[in-house]
């Protein structure tokens, strides 16, 4: 599998694995009262502020022979997980996770509660609620959460290097493709992988920017604050 391949597989999985996971935890922020939510909130943003190669390493010490998951992996499926490609999908999904949870909650927390008021009033179950105002409000945010999840992971170099090394058709990203050929001093080959990624993000960017104009909302960064 060619390193452009093995990056879109990854970010695919990712951004769907992300969906499913963050959706149950940025309802529960959104709508929690707990006084002291804002710890959970700090450890869903710490891998903005961490440096990808800290995050790799103690993925990496988890994911070893002697990790706990590297340890239950080997037990399950008979091999390691580290430099496999399921050791980088784990990696990359805790990487992702606040450019997952972020732009859902606050799509949920923009709901306007009147809404739901209306709807529990009618007797609507909170998950009736959930699946018959509250998803259909949020598809913007939704949006915007697959889509940075998906450019994000694209994008990875330090976790996925750590995590997964760089070997051909297992775990060499496009990211670490780039980098090998620069070592190489092949430049051209670099530059054209580099375009890619360049056009594919750009586009993945102009999707999200687009939907969030449409529905004259401002698109999340990490660097936005509430």
């Amino acid at each position: 599998m060619s390193p452009l391949w093995l990056s879109l597989k990854l970010a695919a999985c990712v951004a769907s694995l992300l969906l499913v996971i963050a959706t149950p935890i940025a309802y529960w922020l959104a709508y929690s009262t707990w006084r002291g939510k804002f710890l959970l909130e700090a450890v869903v943003a710490l891998p903005l502020v961490l440096p990808p190669t800290v995050l790799g390493f103690y993925a990496l010490l988890a994911m070893g022979p002697a990790g706990p998951l590297g340890k239950f992996w080997n037990a399950a499926f008979g091999h390691g997980l580290a430099f496999t490609f399921g050791g980088l999908l784990i990696a990359s999904v805790f990487y992702s996770f606040p450019f997952a949870v972020q732009p859902l909650m606050g799509a949920f927390e923009s709901v306007d509660g009147k809404l739901l008021n209306a709807s529990a009033i009618l007797g609507a179950s909170p998950w009736r609620t959930f699946c018959s105002v509250i998803l259909p409000l949020s598809l913007p945010g939704i949006v915007t959460a697959v889509v940075l999840c998906f450019a994000h992971t694209l994008g990875e170099f330090g976790v996925v290097l750590m995590v997964g090394g760089s070997l051909p058709g297992v775990t060499r990203t496009a990211s670490i493709a780039i980098y090998d050929q620069v070592q190489s001093l092949e430049y051209g080959q670099a530059n054209r992988m580099a375009l890619v990624l360049l056009l594919i993000s750009f586009a993945v960017l102009s999707v999200v920017y687009a939907v969030n104009r449409r529905a004259g909302r401002r698109l999340w960064t990490p660097w936005a604050t509430k």
